[in-house]
């Protein structure tokens, strides 16, 4: 039986977050559920003697501090975390407000350096933990239109991680990216999705069909997020745990695909990169 560990998961109210906490909670693990409001874990949840339910927006440094505070002072310690809490922001690039521009990247790359910043000083101390982030194919390849504010968060957020790895792995503490392709989660409702307001006759028609298509996708993706959750516990648990861990056969094809294309854009003119060296190199 794996070893009973403490977790503290972000966006645990609803959603792929839920189903995190319950798998960990299932699996033995003692669980540190996090939402914006704490009343929405307990609804979902319940009352479970190895269950603290946190009040948290990923946003507030201040909030982050208080919710690993509070996990300490519960359980003792804390061994994984599990940055989850998400949104999207959906629309063409000039389409879209500043504010709502920054709105993602102050959510899904700033709240996960938040909550990381509050948990590495307890982890260090301890000489062991892991960071989770969970990421999304949009992080390897933005393919697609909607996306530039979510994939720049999102490759900020692999970027930040991938740097982060070596800091922190000789005090014991590991990194592990989750990259999601299309789960039946909460991420394209109403409740997660702001599309931004057409206000440009060029984008017009590509724009209403955008949202048209995403729409119709919310309660249709082929992923099961239980089953997501499921497999991050069995990931956690490895004594060898991934860099990156891709999540559905969509996020394997995407992987290889972005994989074949670096290499090919690297052989495209290998001459010439590779003759950029000063003569006396």
């Amino acid at each position: 039986m794996t070893e009973k560990q403490v977790w503290l998961v972000t966006g645990a109210g609803r959603g792929l977050g839920l189903d995190i906490a319950k798998a960990a909670l299932d699996a033995g693990h003692a669980v540190v559920a996090t939402a914006r409001k704490s009343k929405n874990v307990t609804k979902a949840l319940g009352e479970h003697d190895d269950l603290l339910a946190v009040s948290l927006d990923v946003a507030d440094q201040s909030a982050a501090d208080a919710a690993v505070q509070s996990a300490v002072e519960r359980f003792g310690r804390l061994d994984v975390l599990v940055n989850n809490a998400g949104s999207f922001q959906a629309g063409f690039f000039e389409e879209m407000t500043s504010d709502s521009f920054r709105s993602q990247i102050e959510t899904t790359l700033f709240g996960p350096v938040n909550v990381t910043r509050a948990t590495l000083p307890q982890m260090r101390s301890q000489r062991s933990g892991l960071v989770v982030a969970v990421s999304s194919t949009a992080g390897i390849s933005a393919d697609g239109v909607f996306l530039t504010a979510y994939a720049a968060s999102k490759f900020g957020l692999e970027g930040f991680m991938e740097g982060l790895a070596p800091e922190i792995e000789p005090f014991g503490i590991r990194t592990l990216l989750v990259e999601p392709g299309f789960f039946r989660t909460e991420l394209l409702s109403p409740q997660s999705t702001q599309y931004a307001t057409p206000s440009i006759e060029d984008y017009a028609d590509r724009s209403q069909a955008t949202v048209d298509g995403w729409r119709s996708m919310d309660g249709q993706q082929g992923g099961d997020a239980a089953k997501l959750a499921s497999a991050l516990v069995q990931v956690a648990a490895l004594d060898d745990i991934p860099a990156r861990f891709a999540a559905g056969a969509d996020a394997v094809g995407v992987f290889e695909a972005k994989a074949q294309a670096l290499v090919a854009q690297a052989d495209a003119h290998r001459e010439l990169s590779s003759s950029l060296a000063h003569d006396n190199a």
